[in-house]
């Protein structure tokens, strides 16, 4: 069966359903901040680690990893139809494992070049790989070995990555839903534990974000919304700041309210600055020092701000003129993602309120409250706390006394007695 004669049959089957379940999804606002109260998990914390599949690992903690580009894709694993050949996703789960991450999304995408509709030379992560599967079985045939092998094992499953993109996916925004209800229903019935995480969609360009996103949502709702998490990648274009991220995450999130979706949890699968484009007006950046610091530790500060539960960041490996912000052992970035960890994992979190660009993050840990404050701008600010703390902390580990009701700074420090 075609892919695109399964989503008429799947339509009828979804149409029967909605006349019982009703409006019954209307839903909030999806850009509430974080409840005041929720205790801050490592899960927060994400990762994309290069090599994994060979035993690579960081230096640093985090709490859940996100397998794509570790040659774990359809396209990889199946590469001659009905044979599979397992070792790189068997070792990258096993090595996570090993370390102590048993938090594991694991990306589905990648039409191997048999199956393949479309064989571009320029999709990723190879020839082939953007298209869509020729017959809706192969690709069913495919999540069920996967959700089978790794029951218990991996506990997330993300059908796609950057669905409105060419690059990765040159199906429309109804293929894309059709495979994401196959997907659904084929790891809840052999893995009813397993999250499925939505496709990711891409924000940075907004024409190809406008013209997918809506139609796959509406394509998504007359199958009853069959996901259990949100998704999108909020990097900015290059020349952009964290204020222009969190841009891009408030419009993610207002086309999920305008189409009416469910409340659900929401994560950035992938997140970084300084990455070239669009267009030549955006070249590419390094963000280094403490202004690298500054904004690891404010993606994700910023997402308890904006309730985005996961944020992962791409990628551990070594120097990669590709990124803005390296992360590897010993760069500032790396430092600031651990510190902050240290800071916030395990806390309480009581909200950031926010005095025209001062923010001021309330946090409780061990019975005792804390603060984490910086600024919007980036422009260095005297901040009024509501408290006078013993010693202020800065995203490298170092500590000096404080004994004061302010504190001058421009990018996240943490005050505590």
């Amino acid at each position: 069966m075609s892919l695109r004669t399964s989503h008429r049959v799947l339509a009828l089957i979804a149409a029967s359903a909605t006349v019982l379940t009703g409006l019954s999804f209307a839903a909030p606002a999806q850009a509430a901040p974080t409840p005041k109260g929720t205790v801050v998990n490592d899960s927060l914390f994400g990762m994309h680690v290069y090599n994994a599949e060979f035993g690579e690992w960081p230096t640093i903690g985090f709490g859940t990893l996100r397998l794509w580009d570790n040659r774990t894709s359809w396209a990889n694993i199946e590469r001659t139809q009905g044979v599979f050949d397992w070792t790189a996703l068997d070792t990258a789960v096993a090595t996570s494992k090993a370390k102590g991450v048993n938090d594991i999304l694991m990306v589905l995408a990648g039409t191997p070049t048999w199956a393949t509709d479309d064989p571009s030379p320029t999709a990723l992560p190879q020839p082939g790989a953007a298209g869509m599967p020729r017959d809706i079985a192969w690709w069913d045939n495919w999540v069920t070995q996967v959700v089978t092998r790794y029951k218990g094992k991996i506990t997330s499953y993300q059908p796609w990555n950057e669905a409105n993109l060419a690059t990765f996916s040159t199906g429309s925004a109804q293929d894309m839903a059709d495979l994401t209800k196959h997907a659904y229903d084929i790891i809840k019935r052999i893995d009813p534990s397993a999250t499925v995480v939505a496709p990711s969609t891409g924000t940075r360009l907004g024409g190809p974000f406008k013209s997918f996103y809506p139609k796959y949502l509406s394509a998504l709702k007359a199958y009853g919304w069959p996901v259990d998490v949100w998704a999108a990648h909020t990097y900015p274009a290059s020349l952009g700041t964290p204020v222009d991220r969190t841009a891009r995450a408030k419009l993610w999130q207002k086309a999920l309210e305008a189409a009416g979706s469910p409340a659900k949890a929401t994560s950035a699968t992938e997140n970084n600055f300084g990455l070239k484009g669009p267009g030549p007006q955006n070249p590419d950046v390094d963000i280094e020092g403490t202004k690298a610091a500054d904004w690891v530790a404010r993606t994700y500060l910023d997402a308890l701000r904006l309730n985005i539960t996961r944020v992962y960041w791409y990628r551990w490996e070594p120097y990669n003129d590709l990124w803005g912000i390296q992360m590897y052992n010993g760069t500032t970035g790396a430092v600031a993602y651990q510190t902050l960890q240290k800071w916030i994992v395990g806390a309480t979190f009581n909200g950031c309120p926010t005095k025209g660009t001062n923010v001021t993050c309330n946090f409780t840990k061990g019975g005792k409250k804390f603060q984490v404050v910086y600024t919007d701008s980036g422009a260095s600010k005297s901040i009024k706390l509501n408290a006078s703390y013993a010693q202020v902390c800065s995203l490298d580990g170092t500590c000096k006394p404080l004994g004061a009701k302010k504190v001058t700074t421009s990018g996240p420090v943490l005050v505590t007695n």
